[in-house]
């Protein structure tokens, strides 16, 4: 390893969300970095640390709100008074279903008053994270140059903060495109169907899913994400090497995706092994009418589902249950393709997934993570036969 100053030093905003904790872990393991400073709205005595992550998360925190001018000029400030080499936004409002000024206010204007910030002072790369779901959905893989159509209200903004990145002078910009992103302490898109497979388990009943088992839910685990965001500053700041402006644009954007292909019917498939519960898909006529009746359907799942887990919950003793439920974004009950093609990042910066697809071990691993900090209503985890699937 390089002597400690040469390492480039590091500021990871939103550094106590999902994708943040797993950077600054990273970082702090492999010592790649000279300093790590986190800057985040919350506090990390209520971010639901594990303690894996406490040595990486609070050794030099900032609390602050990065969408205003003051703490943006403070936290891009070192010590020494020098500036970061490298910044990694993982901030901004990442629920979904938000109203569109909350999207404004601490997603859109968060980036573009920090940016500016960044350029102002020369810094070496700026991360973007962004959404794969920016593209016009479709069965086959999304490449970075396919059509924009942005199907949920986050990755409208995302999108929207890409583009008014790019107009900023003297942003060393590099822009990550992210499939869903899952792994130990996931409270998103898989954590949720984790728990709603536990109620169905709880209740004894078939879990059922709208659409089909073709339907794309590409996936990329946050481990690998982590890895992703230090090699893709890494790359750029040492040249950006084999990247094409003329053919591919002049700032870099990549898809962040496994190789998994990821969809319905794979798990389906993997969560009826785990729970022993029969898992199948609503026929045609079924997904027709919630189409056409999506709210509606939604409020009755979550309705039927909300009161059970609470039940778990208390037969438990849980009684600070953490932030997993089963609660179903009506945004993403569409039926919509998340496909996307990865083959850029790697054919360019020469990355390689160390986790290529979602497996029962990955799941297992998250739901390992939930008991650990009991947040998980116990059950027997032990393979068993598994229940035969509904055709």
């Amino acid at each position: 390893m390089a002597d400690a100053d040469s390492r480039p030093s590091v500021l990871i905003i939103g550094g106590l969300g999902f994708i943040g904790r797993f950077l600054a872990k990273y970082l702090h393991e492999n010592k790649l970095a000279s300093e790590i400073r986190i800057v985040d709205k919350q506090l990390p005595q209520l971010a639901w640390l594990a303690p894996e992550f406490e040595d990486a998360c609070a050794a030099q925190f900032v609390q602050g709100d990065m969408s205003r001018d003051h703490t943006a000029e403070k936290a891009l400030t070192r010590t020494d008074g020098s500036t970061f080499d490298y910044v990694f936004n993982c901030g901004g409002d990442n629920r979904f279903s938000q109203d569109d000024e909350i999207y404004k206010q601490r997603s859109l204007q968060l980036s573009v008053i920090a940016a500016k910030e960044a350029a102002k002072r020369g810094v070496k790369c700026w991360v973007e994270l962004s959404s794969g779901a920016v593209y016009k959905p479709k069965r086959e893989p999304r490449s970075e140059t396919d059509k924009l159509d942005p199907w949920v209200r986050l990755a409208k903004y995302k999108l929207e903060a890409e583009e008014e990145l790019k107009k900023i002078e003297g942003l060393n910009l590099v822009i990550l495109r992210l499939a869903n992103v899952y792994g130990p302490y996931c409270s998103k898109v898989i954590g949720t169907m984790l728990c709603m497979a536990r109620v169905y388990q709880y209740l004894d009943e078939e879990m059922k899913w709208l659409w089909t088992k073709d339907l794309r839910t590409h996936t990329v685990h946050v481990q690998d994400v982590a890895r992703a965001l230090w090699h893709s500053a890494d790359w750029y700041a040492g040249g950006k090497k084999n990247w094409d402006a003329d053919k591919m644009g002049t700032t870099p954007i990549f898809n962040i995706v496994d190789s998994g292909d990821t969809n319905q019917g794979s798990m389906q498939a993997i969560i009826s092994k785990i729970f022993n519960i029969k898992t199948g898909f609503h026929g045609t006529i079924v997904s027709n009418f919630a189409k056409l009746n999506l709210n509606s359907a939604v409020d009755e799942e979550n309705d039927e589902l909300l009161q059970p887990w609470g039940h778990l919950l208390t037969e438990a003793n849980i009684t600070r249950p953490g932030p997993i439920n089963p609660y179903l974004e009506q945004e993403l009950v569409r039926d919509s393709d998340l496909s996307l093609s990865g083959s850029r990042f790697i054919d360019v910066t020469g990355f390689k997934y160390e986790i290529p697809e979602v497996t029962e071990e990955g799941l297992r691993e998250m739901i390992k993570s939930y008991e650990s900090l009991n947040w998980w209503p116990p059950i027997d985890l032990k393979v068993k036969e598994p229940a035969e699937e509904a055709s």
